[in-house]
C-alpha cells in the first residue's frame, strides 16, 4: 500500500505557503496505520532494543505501539513544564523561535540501547533536542525513525552529519 496516498495534505495552513502533512486520515485507516507501525518497528526486530523514545505529542501515537511490537519500554519527550517529575530539559531552535523539551531524569539508563521516534522530520530541531536529552541520561541511539521526512528543510541532513541512522516511510521533496 501506498502510505503517502493516504496522508492528507492541507494548503496554506498553518499560514501561506505550507503545505501541511495530516497524517490523521493515515491514523484513521486499520490497514494503513498497521502497515506504517510494522514498517517502523521491522528494522529493528533483529536487533537489542531497550526503549523507544516517543516525541509530543504525535510520535507517542506511532511509539508506544512500536514499543509494544519490539516488547520493550516506551519513554517520552514533553514540552517543557509537562512532566510531574525531575527533568533533564533541552532548549532547541525553530525557524522563528525556540522551544524547550524535557524527559524524566530516569526515562533512560546509561548504556540502554534506544531508538527515537516522531511523525515528521522538518527541521530537525525537535529531535535533535529529543538526542541531546537521551545522550545525556547515558542512551546509546540505536535510530531515529519517522512517519514523514521534509528532507528539503534539512532536518533528517543535520541527525545524519550527527552519525545517527535516520529512516522514514514517507517523503516529499517539496512544500
Amino acid at each position: 500500500m501506498d502510505l503517502k496516498s493516504k496522508i492528507r495534505e492541507i494548503p496554506d495552513w498553518p499560514k501561506p505557503g505550507v503545505n501541511f502533512k495530516d497524517i490523521t486520515t493515515l491514523l484513521e485507516d486499520g490497514p494503513a496505520f498497521r502497515q506504517a507501525l510494522d514498517e517502523l518497528a521491522a528494522p529493528y526486530l533483529a536487533k537489542k532494543i531497550d526503549k523507544v523514545v516517543g516525541i509530543d505529542a504525535r510520535g507517542f501515537l506511532l511509539a508506544a505501539p512500536v514499543a509494544y511490537k519490539l516488547n520493550t519500554g516506551l519513554a517520552i519527550v514533553r514540552k517543557k513544564g509537562k512532566l510531574p517529575w525531575r527533568c533533564l530539559e533541552q532548549e532547541y531552535t525553530l525557524e522563528y523561535a525556540s522551544n524547550t523539551v524535557a524527559m524524566h531524569e530516569d526515562a533512560i539508563r546509561p548504556g540502554e540501547t534506544v531508538i527515537l521516534i516522531d511523525d515528521l522530520c522538518a527541521t530537525g530541531g525537535t529531535a535533535l533536542a529529543a538526542c541531546d536529552l537521551i545522550e545525556k541520561l547515558g542512551g546509546k541511539i540505536t535510530g531515529v525513525s519517522f512517519l514523514v521526512d521534509l528532507p528539503f528543510l534539512g532536518g533528517s541532513g543535520k541527525l545524519k552529519k550527527r552519525g545517527l541512522e535516520v529512516r522514514w516511510l514517507v517523503e516529499y521533496k517539496e512544500e
